[in-house]
């Protein structure tokens, strides 16, 4: 059976880390892990999906005895550790990065296009 005091405060964990290392928000765990999507692992995203479904089922004393606190404990482990090892200078640097290469990629086809047409009506 799952103490629930326990769950609360493993939720607020994740949901302190989810906001500090994702920037994700969200009422409840579903919607916090839905709209991180693609930022988390797929392993990741099924033991969210575990979590989830056990928030759902506490607020019932008989569909909380259903889940095996072992495996929420372990769900909870994986997506803390997953979390604590994301840097989010490092996330932020890659955007920008990613950002700026588009942009010099675009620059340059641009310049080559600019100096194939000089070429062609004889400029150069």
């Amino acid at each position: 059976m799952i103490e629930i005091e326990k769950f609360r405060n493993q939720v607020e964990t994740l949901d302190t880390l989810m906001q500090a290392k994702l920037g994700v928000r969200g009422k409840s765990v579903s919607a916090r892990f839905k709209r991180a999507g693609r930022l988390l692992p797929k392993r990741i995203r099924k033991a969210g999906r575990i979590i989830a479904e056990a928030e759902s089922a506490v607020a019932n004393p008989r569909l909380a005895r259903l889940y095996d606190p072992s495996t929420l404990d372990a769900a909870f482990a994986d997506v803390a550790t997953f979390l604590k090892t994301i840097d989010p200078a490092d996330r932020r640097r890659g955007k920008v990065l990613g950002l700026l290469g588009g942009m010099v990629f675009n620059l340059i086809l641009l310049m080559g296009a600019v100096i194939a047409l000089l070429y062609w009506q004889g400029v150069i």
